[in-house]
């Protein structure tokens, strides 16, 4: 049996199709239309495998991972298209008020990264963790899955909806893009620094921002959202969600994602204000997600408890 919340997953990636559908139609973007279709296909085969789990097998660990696993895969790449297409009215960019904010705390963005040119090995350290992101979502999901935590993992893939409507919400109407694109760092801290999002790909969001989305392909999707930090949020998001694994694997996530939090200034080109602005998205959707889940878990042992009834009244 499929519960509520996967239909309600599946029910938030057919409104963004619908969404996407009806902009793209309005607006003729240009698409790599392969590509795309090539990740629907990877989510419809786990999703295809969730259901012959959840259906037949009546393996609800399975499903889960399967299930989840779908969605995060169809919803990551639908959500970035519509980022893409709000390009067009995004508002005006807040990166100066940020840079304010962060010299009101006593932050020095550029003197940070000088300090990670001097530090060149704690520096290679953070460029290494910045990308795991990802990886630890698809990893933490499997490991969900086999604890038999199938409500953690759509509480997750709820929590990454509501994250996502909040940044990008935010985002359309005061668009930033971090401190890369405010400060210019000179040749000699760029050639000790390797950084994972450096002084040309703020250009090319700089760019984005004016003339608008070209091709929109997977393959070229960058990370647009400035304040809040998407990143810090997603890592405070693993973080929790991690808590019920066993503490030999909750810890060292726990010290992975301190490195991503700190390397997201550095290696994200972040303010520091957009990392701290992870924090209250973070909570906000943890709460949203965990409230509905709970809610759902209610609503359906309550079905069950009335079918039970019914069929002992019928004997």
């Amino acid at each position: 049996m499929i519960g509520p919340i996967p239909r309600l997953l599946l029910a938030i990636v057919m409104t963004l199709i619908a969404v996407d559908a009806i902009w793209l139609s309005a607006a003729h973007f240009s698409i790599d239309w392969a590509a795309h279709l090539r990740i629907g296909a990877i989510s419809a085969a786990f999703a295809t495998g969730g259901v012959f789990y959840a259906t037949l097998r009546k393996d609800e660990r399975l499903s889960a991972m399967l299930l989840g696993t779908a969605f995060l895969i169809s919803f990551s790449d639908l959500a970035s298209i519509t980022n893409y297409f709000l390009l067009t009215v995004a508002g005006t960019r807040i990166d100066a008020f940020l840079a304010g904010l962060d010299r009101a705390l006593g932050i020095d963005w550029p003197a940070m990264i000088a300090w990670a040119s001097r530090h060149r090995q704690f520096n290679l350290l953070l460029l290494a963790v910045y990308g795991t992101v990802l990886p630890q979502m698809a990893l933490l999901t499997i490991l969900l899955g086999w604890r038999s935590a199938s409500t953690r993992i759509y509480s997750l893939c709820l929590a990454i909806v509501c994250a996502t409507f909040l940044a990008v919400g935010f985002w359309a109407i005061f668009p930033s893009f971090g401190a890369i694109s405010v400060y210019r760092l000179s040749p000699e801290i760029l050639a000790r620094t390797p950084l994972a999002l450096d002084p040309a790909y703020a250009k090319d969001l700089l760019q984005l921002l004016a003339n608008g989305p070209g091709l929109i392909s997977p393959s070229d999707l960058k990370g647009l959202i400035g304040f809040p930090s998407f990143h810090a949020v997603l890592a405070l998001l693993v973080t929790w969600y991690a808590r019920s694994l066993p503490r030999y694997v909750f810890v060292p996530f726990i010290g992975l994602n301190l490195l991503v939090l700190i390397s997201t200034p550095i290696q994200g080109g972040h303010h520091v204000v957009d990392v701290l602005a992870g924090f209250p998205v973070a909570v906000i959707s943890i709460l949203f997600a965990e409230k509905l889940t709970a809610l759902a878990a209610r609503r359906r042992i309550a079905t069950f408890s009335g079918a039970l009834s019914g069929a002992n009244t019928t004997a």
